[in-house]
């Protein structure tokens, strides 16, 4: 199993900013925090000022793996699954997000294709928000986002984004993955923390041994490159207990 991210646990900071100047304060304030595992980039800056330029300025600080989240990718039709992972790869990301709802034939066209660049796949079935679940009054099947994950680990996928803030469903997903992968062959990422309820402590009672937890506005709310490090020293020591 190749790791996107060499420790066994980390804080992922979410940079869902509105421009490029806060986001290079929260690359420096947090780039020599340690239990810092990577950075994850979305629509707030990648649509106005472009995945490349808003990896340069993450790169001024650090090298640490950059997951893009196309918010939700994976979704479209098999034959955007190339298109997506060239550009991705060629904007200067390490990593994507895909959440395929789209069904079977795109999930695979889509992993088959970021693999073919060298992408790290992060795979997610299950979001944070209520009213998901047909079982909670939404529009996704029960039995979706296990056929997901099912279908990702049997194409090489090791990497798998799960409710942070729904402790029971990680704690399934995890069993699930057990079954399929085995113990410790894969890693999971949960975001739903702090402002959508979710509890580290509580998540990492049942994540497992390998898992990065994402947060956002914990974070980047903090007023200041010192108030922002300083919140990001105490999130940190919450899921990595001090290991290095």
């Amino acid at each position: 199993m190749q790791k996107l991210i060499k420790v066994q646990k980390s804080v992922i900071p979410a940079c869902d900013v509105a421009d490029l100047r806060k986001l290079g304060e929260l690359a420096e304030a947090t780039a020599g925090v340690s239990g810092i595992g990577a950075y994850k980039v979305g629509l707030e800056l990648v649509i106005p000022f472009g995945l490349g330029r808003v990896a340069e300025a993450i790169r001024r600080h650090s090298q640490l793996p950059i997951i893009y989240d196309h918010q939700k990718g994976g979704t479209d039709i098999p034959e955007l699954g190339p298109k997506f992972a060239k550009a991705v790869k060629s904007a200067g990301a390490d990593a994507v997000i895909l959440f395929p709802f789209g069904g079977g034939a795109t999930e695979e066209k889509w992993i088959e294709s970021c693999l073919e660049e060298g992408l790290a796949i992060l795979v997610g079935g299950h979001m944070t928000q209520a009213k998901f679940l047909e079982n909670e009054g939404g529009f996704i099947a029960d039995s979706g986002p296990e056929a997901i994950y099912r279908l990702a680990a049997g194409r090489r996928v090791t990497d798998f984004v799960v409710p942070g803030n729904k402790t029971d469903y990680v704690l399934k997903y995890r069993q699930l993955l057990e079954e399929v992968l085995g113990a410790d062959n894969f890693i999971l990422y949960a975001p739903g923390f702090i402002s959508q309820g979710g509890d580290i402590s509580e998540t990492g009672k049942v994540a497992g041994a390998n898992w990065h937890a994402i947060i956002g506005s914990a974070l980047y709310k903090k007023e200041g490159i010192e108030a922002m490090r300083q919140a990001a020293k105490e999130i940190t020591s919450q899921i990595t207990g001090g290991e290095k």
